[in-house]
């Protein structure tokens, strides 16, 4: 058998791949290490580029409305949508911040007031327990303690307590360095997407075949095309689910209809489960004032929910997004456990590219089958087509 370069250098290459490999799995805990830290690294830039996609759906929107192309406003164009984007978002949420946080703020001074109320009736509560019953208290009372131990305890909980503390405020400041560094980044992309999209373009088309250069940019317009139909749809089921709650709410006459619905609608932008933390916080809120009433909008919630789910969401997010409801749970999990609520956000469309891609490969494989096995899944596009031929054949033999 003789070896020719080709070949040798292909079990070279195999060689090389298989020590990689070996010495990864060798050494797994420092290379996860040291990928943690070039994540570290680079987290910032891709924030900025996730906040650039977010904001470029709006601004784009209004960049084609308010300013059509012209060479009057082809300089300023972009920089004054990208400005009244920014307003616009920055208004949105000052809105909610200044209508949901001075209500929560009353609400938690109500229920200050209330503690010391509750503290004296159950302190009346014990007594009278003691008093009913003595033979707990002479065993409350026989009881030894290990001061020392409990002393030790407390603060041992109160170091822990303050190495926390130090650590939520470190974690607080870099998460906040990260995102203006991010925030900055964005603010370049979208002021230079064109030149930064051909820039990629030309790399991509300079370092691989052209017929992998041409499917690696149907792949990213697709998943372009799903990240921004998610995202408006998203937004715009938001609307409907607030508007719903409004008016149900003011036809039961409930209280803090304005702060409720404004509070669903945001947290529903958090795909599944965001509409059940504003279901939490408005029953808790009417709690405080009237329980029965709080039982009352629990089951309002859960029969729009049920609206909600089954029609609502379906026809504004589901079809633009095509990723089946038991799917969005599963990457809704996952993404939640990777990266919280930016995990929530990014996985369904991110799966939703990759659901449709592996379809559409399925497909293509399926097509090259035997003719019984396409017959086994594509009976109803067959069914559907003999239909159509026949109803052409009919409408021809009508028309002579």
């Amino acid at each position: 058998m003789t070896l020719d370069k080709k070949t040798i250098w292909k079990i070279i290459g195999i060689i090389t791949a298989a020590a990689i490999i070996f010495a990864v799995f060798r050494n797994f805990t420092a290379v996860l290490g040291f990928l943690k830290g070039v994540a570290a690294i680079f987290l910032p830039f891709a924030v900025g580029a996730a906040i650039a996609f977010v904001v470029n759906v709006p601004m784009r929107a209004i960049e084609k409305v308010l300013f059509p192309k012209s060479k009057k406003l082809e300089k300023v164009r972009r920089p004054l949508a990208l400005v009244l984007t920014i307003l616009a978002i920055l208004a949105i949420v000052s809105a909610v911040v200044i209508l949901v946080v001075p209500q929560l703020g009353e609400t938690f001074k109500t229920l200050g007031s209330k503690i010391p109320a509750f503290m004296a009736k159950a302190e009346e509560y014990i007594e009278g327990v003691f008093k009913d019953y003595p033979q707990i208290q002479s065993t409350l009372t026989g009881l030894s303690l290990d001061w020392g131990g409990i002393v030790a305890s407390v603060s041992g909980w109160v170091q822990n307590g303050v190495t926390s503390t130090i650590d939520v405020v470190a974690s607080t400041v870099n998460g906040i360095v990260s995102a203006f560094i991010g925030f900055v980044f964005a603010i370049y992309i979208l002021l230079q997407k064109e030149r930064l999209g051909n820039q990629a373009k030309m790399i991509l088309y300079a370092l691989t075949p052209e017929k992998l250069a041409d499917r690696a940019l149907e792949i990213a317009a697709q998943a372009s095309r799903t990240f921004s139909n998610f995202l408006s749809g998203q937004c715009l089921e938001a609307v409907i689910l607030g508007c719903m709650f409004a008016v149900v709410m003011l036809i039961l006459r409930m209280n803090y209809v304005a702060l409720i619905s404004v509070l669903i609608a945001f947290t529903a932008l958090i795909p599944l489960v965001g509409a059940f933390i504003g279901c939490f916080v408005g029953a808790f809120l009417i709690f405080m004032d009237n329980p029965v009433q709080a039982l009352v909008f629990v089951i309002v919630f859960l029969v729009i929910q049920q609206i909600e789910g089954n029609l609502i969401y379906p026809k504004v997010v589901g079809e633009s997004v095509g990723l089946p409801a038991m799917w969005v749970l599963f990457v809704v999990t996952i993404g939640g456990k990777l990266m919280g609520v930016m995990g929530m956000l990014v996985m369904i469309p991110a799966s939703s590219v990759v659901y449709a891609l592996f379809r559409e490969f399925i497909v293509k494989k399926l097509h090259t089958k035997s003719t019984r096995v396409q017959k086994m899944f594509f009976r109803r596009v067959q069914t559907k087509a003999a239909q159509n031929s026949n109803a052409a054949s009919k409408k021809n033999g009508d028309a002579k």
